[in-house]
């Protein structure tokens, strides 16, 4: 079994292109620019695919500045093709076989191409095909830390992002004859084909320290491998491990990846610091990471911006003094209103308050809960008639956000195409409002007048503390009797039975793309089908959604989908999380998507509010 966390999307995109670009470090960047942004959690890897480096949002928020892919998703839920990195492109339907082809004059910054050697280590690693069979991890994690230790001598395992398209490729992909392509396999198809292979960690660096194979002439010689020998050799060796499956090249090859771009509290190395996006990083400690400008750069999105110092603010109150200072140019601090008011008032300084695409919601048992009761349709629709939603929107969301509206979607988001349109038509109407008299006639055909229904949450977060009482009150009106199942280690307990009858909680909905509907409705799912949730009908519709890329018909059958969820009873979305977007006058160009990245999603856009032009080269 992978150690792995769960991350849930249901969102759609549409395609659009960037066309192939040569913008070189001098084109665009304004010489000596500078911007800090304030972030919560500290860069804990330099491999944010790993168990370890997933935990850090900040580690993804790196790589994705210092990384290159065949598509991104913009902030208006826009999938995005990157040409000037490369493409992506079916060759064969059945299996569905896809072609990557890395662009001419794609570098790593320290000079050594990005070959289709780096998407081959990124397919073993997120795919898990090449992993010793019947490897249970669990006991080798360590749990202070939560970094994978030493396994078994001889066992092949890399620790990587299974769940994300690449576990769907289980045959070993095969190097073009142009020397920049790889062609990938699905064993079935998967709409995420676009962004679900991209270079991770460079294969030379893995290659040289899993291997022992030097990327320098000597120790003592300044420029690595000038003309490209040593590591051209290496990332040999480490193609042939792969397509030949030779476990005693991948079991260290495995190991390098797993932990090898771990930060352990000292200094990096330099050479673990190489990338292929606009960024690299330059600077680790005290609490800041600096980015800077990549010489080595070609893509389409290179930035103005010089540096970009990402410094951990943890403290509100520091974090006050730090933008009124001038210390801090963007932050994205949690909602709160009184911190929004204390920093709207500081001269120069914007405060803008929305919502990402992760959202609170309420899921009810169908089997195995607690009491027993929830396996019945009327049971579940009467407790639903009496969740105070408009209530918790108004005392929880409205003080931080006041367009906040109440989310009426399970499968779409708020500005994601379809979104309106399913919601007109849902049926999530009946639920805006409470209805007692509704709630009391359903429990008595129930023949359960005084149902207990204990709910699972965190009970150190304040906001869901807050939302359990207000549904405990508004319940008791039709007779339910809510009790508290809330536990600090609560998402261990999900999908538990007998654990709960209902769990209130969020989802994160912005990283696996249209393909995790069926981690979540699937009948047959193991992975996130937490309340047992199973209708043929729905899965019928999760296997369309699946099964193309084709926008309208996504959207026509998440919308379908959406019907038969209200219908069901299954549960109850409340809201999407509100935002604060801290930002000075003296950076322009600063937008928030509502996908994972937030306000750095186009940071190579920003611009300095004073800049001069930049010089000619």
């Amino acid at each position: 079994m992978k150690h792995s966390r769960i991350a849930v999307m249901a969102a759609v995109a549409v395609v659009a292109a960037i066309p192939l670009a040569g913008c070189t470090e001098s084109d665009r960047v304004v010489h000596g620019s500078s911007v800090t942004v304030a972030v919560s959690g500290t860069l804990t890897s330099l491999n944010a695919n790993s168990s370890y480096g997933r935990a850090s949002a900040l580690d993804a928020d790196v790589a994705y500045l210092t990384g290159s892919s065949f598509a991104y998703v913009d902030g208006s839920y826009q999938l995005i093709e990157d040409t000037s990195f490369g493409t992506a492109e079916i060759t064969a339907e059945d299996p569905l076989t896809v072609r990557y082809t890395i662009a001419d004059g794609v570098n790593w910054s320290d000079g050594v191409p990005v070959t289709p050697a780096d998407l081959l280590l990124a397919w073993a690693a997120n795919s898990g095909a090449l992993d010793s069979p019947d490897v249970d991890v669990e006991q080798y994690v360590d749990p202070e830390t939560g970094r994978l230790g030493e396994l078994p001598e001889g066992t092949v395992y890399f620790d990587g992002a299974v769940g994300r398209g690449l576990e769907l490729a289980t045959q070993t992909p095969q190097l073009g004859d142009d020397g920049r392509s790889l062609f990938v396999h699905y064993d079935t198809f998967t709409p995420g084909w676009r962004t679900a292979l991209a270079p991770g960690l460079p294969a030379h660096i893995v290659a040289s320290r899993a291997l022992g194979m030097p990327l320098r002439a000597d120790d003592a010689a300044e420029t690595a491998d000038p003309d490209g020998t040593l590591a051209g050799t290496a990332v040999a060796a480490l193609s042939t491990a792969i397509t030949d499956a030779d476990a005693d090249a991948l079991t260290p090859i495995a190991d390098v990846w797993n932990s090898g771009f771990d930060l352990t509290g000292t200094a990096p190395d330099p050479e673990l610091l190489v990338a292929s996006g606009p960024y690299r990083v330059s600077e680790v400690g005290d609490g800041r990471v600096t980015l800077t400008v990549n010489p080595a750069y070609r893509g389409s999105r290179a930035p103005t911006i010089e540096t970009i110092v990402l410094e951990t603010v943890e403290d509100p109150a520091e974090l006050v003094r730090r933008v009124r200072d001038g210390e801090v140019d963007i932050a994205t601090p949690a909602p709160d209103a009184q911190l929004a008011a204390e920093l709207s008032g500081i001269p120069g300084v914007s405060v803008a308050a929305g919502s990402e695409s992760t959202f609170e919601h309420l899921d009810l048992q169908f089997a195995d809960s607690k009491s027993g009761l929830f396996s019945d349709v009327r049971v579940r629709e009467a407790f639903l008639h009496v969740v105070p939603r408009q209530q918790i929107l108004e005392e929880l969301v409205t003080p931080v956000q006041a367009d906040a509206s109440l989310l009426d979607s399970f499968v779409l988001r708020p500005g994601a195409p379809g979104y309106e349109d399913a919601v007109a038509d849902n049926g999530s109407d009946a639920y805006r409002t409470t209805d007692v008299d509704a709630a009391r006639e359903l429990l008595a055909e129930a023949g359960v007048p005084s149902p207990e229904v204990c709910i699972l949450f965190d009970p150190a977060d304040a906001r869901r503390v807050a939302t359990f009482e207000l549904i405990q009150a508004s319940a008791s009106r039709a007779g339910f009797r809510v009790t508290d199942c809330s536990r600090g280690d609560w998402s261990s307990l999900l999908g538990v039975a007998g654990a709960y009858d209902a769990a209130l909680f969020a989802w994160d909905t912005t990283r696996l793309g249209p393909g995790a509907v069926a981690a979540v409705f699937r009948s047959d799912s193991t992975i996130a089908n937490l309340n047992h949730f199973a209708d043929p009908e729905a899965d019928a519709l999760v296997d369309t959604v699946t099964g193309t890329d084709d926008q309208d018909a996504q959207v026509a059958a998440l919308t379908e989908l959406d019907g038969i969820l209200w219908k069901a009873a299954y549960g109850v979305p409340l809201y999407a999380h509100p935002t604060l977007t801290v930002v000075s006058d003296r950076v322009e160009g600063v937008t928030r998507s509502p996908l994972a990245r937030g306000v750095l999603w186009d940071a190579w856009a920003w611009t300095p509010a004073t800049a001069t032009e930049p010089p000619e080269g």
